[in-house]
């Protein structure tokens, strides 16, 4: 049976980072680099022209940056086109929006080679990651968030698009929302695509953030960490009474 090929686009201004990362992905034989860019709209140009299936994007890059740059790709593709963020910044404002722009993933530069080839296998199945360390400060912010109303989009949801939105947010990959609510995968996938539908959002990370904002999923509750996942507090954590 034939491999399938994840068609990646690499953006940084930096040429030899950039020829690292071209190098590294080009040596696995199901990932496969298509375009290259060194700012934000050569980036966005590149994904109108080559349509990868994820997009690696440096968040600081003269004229147009990388969170401009990716909000357009998500917004233009419908979400068709993943895009993880990489940085050597761990700074809340980049990661909160990195995420509202619908980015699926946010990796610090200093994250070993191994685990960026996960990420990109990770996003281009439809999933979302995040690096551990983001998760955990970024659930500091929704816990100070005011809760904003979403009553009325909310209420589309069936009761089951609801039950995928809450296992969405509490970090779930396809299979283990499957698995959790006893649905097939590619049920699972029908559910996720009609709910960010109804919800007029493009990516996975943002029906995560309307849970939280919306008070669905409050942070050190009933939301679990998985891994890399997009969650909340362990169930370590939780077990010991140590706060997020």
């Amino acid at each position: 049976m034939t491999q399938s090929v994840t068609d990646v686009l690499v953006a940084d201004d930096q040429a030899m980072i950039r020829g690292g990362l071209v190098a590294l992905l080009s040596a696995e034989p199901d990932l496969r680099v298509t375009a290259e860019a060194d700012d934000g709209r050569g980036a966005v140009a590149a994904v109108r022209r080559r349509r990868p299936d994820v997009v690696l994007m440096d968040v600081r890059m003269p004229g147009t940056d990388g969170i401009v740059a990716a909000r357009e790709i998500v917004r233009s593709t419908e979400g068709r086109t993943a895009v993880i963020m990489l940085t050597v910044y761990d700074l809340d404002e980049y990661v909160y929006s990195a995420l509202r722009a619908g980015v699926s993933g946010f990796l610090l530069k200093d994250a070993p080679p191994e685990e960026l080839l996960r990420a990109v296998r990770t996003v281009a199945s439809g999933d979302a990651l995040l690096a551990p360390s983001v998760t955990r400060r970024l659930l500091h912010r929704f816990a100070s968030l005011e809760m904003r109303d979403a009553s009325v989009e909310l209420a589309a949801l069936t009761d089951r698009e609801r039950d995928v939105l809450l296992e969405v947010a509490r970090g779930g990959s396809n299979a283990e929302i499957g698995e959790s609510l006893g649905l097939a995968e590619l049920t699972v996938k029908s559910h996720v695509y009609h709910v960010m539908q109804k919800l007029n959002l493009n990516s996975r990370t943002q029906l995560a953030i309307l849970a939280y904002e919306t008070g669905l999923v409050r942070p050190g509750h009933d939301v679990s960490v998985r891994g890399e996942a997009l969650g909340a507090e362990s169930a370590a954590r939780r077990g010991s009474g140590e706060s997020a």
